[in-house]
């Protein structure tokens, strides 16, 4: 079971966004005060696009399970 949620593009998206967040933090605590305004305002316009895009996988996986064709092994599928 966890090999299947290491392989999920959705969980593996998070988990970058989530790094990436933890790292801003940490960088603008101790920027200069003008570029840490700057890298706040580029990570706020990029994540909901990130967080929009892991939605839509999301979104794609229930439809495939519903119709029947969700392809569970994502490596055998090309993908």
């Amino acid at each position: 079971m966890a090999s299947k949620l290491f392989r999920s593009r959705k969980f593996l998206t998070l988990i970058i966004d989530t790094v990436v967040s933890l790292l801003v933090f940490f960088v603008t605590k101790y920027a200069a005060p003008a570029a840490a305004d700057d890298i706040l305002y580029v990570i706020a316009a990029v994540q909901p696009v990130v967080l929009t895009v892991v939605a839509m996988w999301g979104i794609e996986d229930a439809a495939e399970k519903r119709a029947g064709a969700f392809r569970y092994n994502r490596e055998e599928a090309g993908d």
